[in-house]
């Protein structure tokens, strides 16, 4: 647990510096408003086809080796985006953006690798106290973003992007401490698996899927135009980066407490809990775009998403036995990051044809899908106990 804390800490915060700074290094570079989403984009895009793999890699290989290989994948992602910047060069830009993605592939299973050995009752916590890591990185990588971004002055935000490279090297020593051994060969169950079509269509494996990526997608579309969104509103990039590290406490900073709250009021209720704070968070950033409202949209906005996908991860991690995590873990995150490539691409396009609210607008509709989903698995599973009980 204390090594996964720190790899999510430590490897953690080069997404955070990513967030902010891909948006407005994409704008510098690109010859149109309109691609200035596609760096952040394409790593969303390369994990979506990375995280099947990934899983598989490392259902194979072990968790350690696959971290390693992310972090490598994060380290020439660094180095290549700082380069992009000295030499303006959107397209190596992009090319950073395809080894971040590789970064962004692994990064995601340390809170998979949280349930791998947990007993079910300390399962929730064990998830939200490695996430609660992300809280450290959110406050590193804001740092690295207010304090390195001119490092390489007159040539902005390189000085950050070379940090990253250091955040990986630090982040892989700590990552070859990490003892998860893999299943015994020897156990018989390990040979076998149900299909995968008949883990899916368990309810509680469909509506952790569905809610995990909608949960995500909200926070991705909302999150990734709001630097975009601020500078357009005439607020400095300093102050972008504020507001997106309180986001990001508020995503982390409530996992030292969310696995305890699961356990007291059961995943369900969390969940149901978590979307309702991210229609709040839509009808702040709807209210205006004076700072106070940026500040109040995005906290929502973090609040909403811890509850709501550490409770989707939560629910997913007890449908599935230890011989089909990595093809259920796999399936699952190439949906959910499937669903955050395209909402990250179409947060900018929504930005810049139609303004802020309307990418406020575009996601309650998702929002009201996942609520009515969760509400239909809550009265099948009430259901489902009176008829066991009859």
């Amino acid at each position: 647990m204390a090594v996964l804390f720190f790899a999510q800490a430590v490897l953690g915060s080069q997404l955070q510096i990513t967030i902010v700074l891909s948006g407005l290094a994409g704008a510098m570079l690109a010859d149109t408003p309109l691609l200035a989403t596609l760096p952040i984009s394409l790593v969303m895009f390369t994990a979506v086809f990375g995280a099947p793999l990934a899983s598989i890699f490392m259902g194979k290989f072990g968790r350690r080796v696959g971290f390693l290989v992310g972090a490598c994948g994060g380290c020439v992602g660094g180095v290549l985006a700082t380069i992009a910047l000295l030499l303006s060069s959107f397209e190596l830009l992009l090319l950073s953006a395809i080894f971040t993605g590789v970064y962004y592939s692994f990064h995601g299973f340390y809170r998979f690798a949280a349930a791998d050995t947990a007993s079910d009752a300390f399962r929730p916590k064990a998830i939200s106290w490695v996430l609660a890591g992300g809280l450290v990185g959110a406050i590193i990588g804001s740092e690295v973003v207010q304090n390195f971004s001119d490092l390489f002055a007159p040539t902005p935000f390189a000085g950050a992007y070379a940090v990253i490279v250091l955040l990986n090297i630090i982040g892989a020593i700590g990552v070859l401490f990490l003892d998860i051994p893999l299943p015994s060969l020897d156990d018989k169950d390990v040979k076998g698996g149900r299909p995968l079509g008949v883990i899916v269509r368990q309810p509680e494996t469909m509506i952790a899927i569905l809610c995990g990526m909608i949960s995500y997608g909200v926070m991705a579309l909302v999150m990734t135009s709001t630097s975009l969104a601020m500078v357009k509103h005439e607020f400095t990039s300093g102050q972008a980066a504020d507001v997106v590290r309180w986001h990001a406490f508020f995503m982390f900073g409530p996992s030292f407490v969310t696995g305890t709250i699961i356990g007291r009021f059961g995943t369900l209720r969390v969940m149901g809990l978590g979307l309702l704070m991210l229609g709040i968070s839509c009808f702040i950033g709807l209210s205006g775009v004076e700072l106070g409202q940026f500040y109040g949209a995005l906290i929502f906005l973090g609040f909403g998403w811890n509850f709501s996908f550490i409770g989707a991860t939560t629910l997913l991690s007890g449908t599935y036995r230890a011989n089909e995590r990595a093809k259920v873990q796999g399936l699952n995150d190439f949906l959910v990051l499937g669903t955050v490539s395209m909402a990250s691409f179409l947060s900018g396009v929504l930005l810049n044809f139609y303004g802020w609210p309307m990418v406020q607008v575009a996601v309650m509709p998702a929002l009201a899908i996942a609520a009515i989903s969760l509400a239909w698995l809550a009265i099948f599973r009430r259901g489902r106990v009176v008829m066991t009980s009859v």
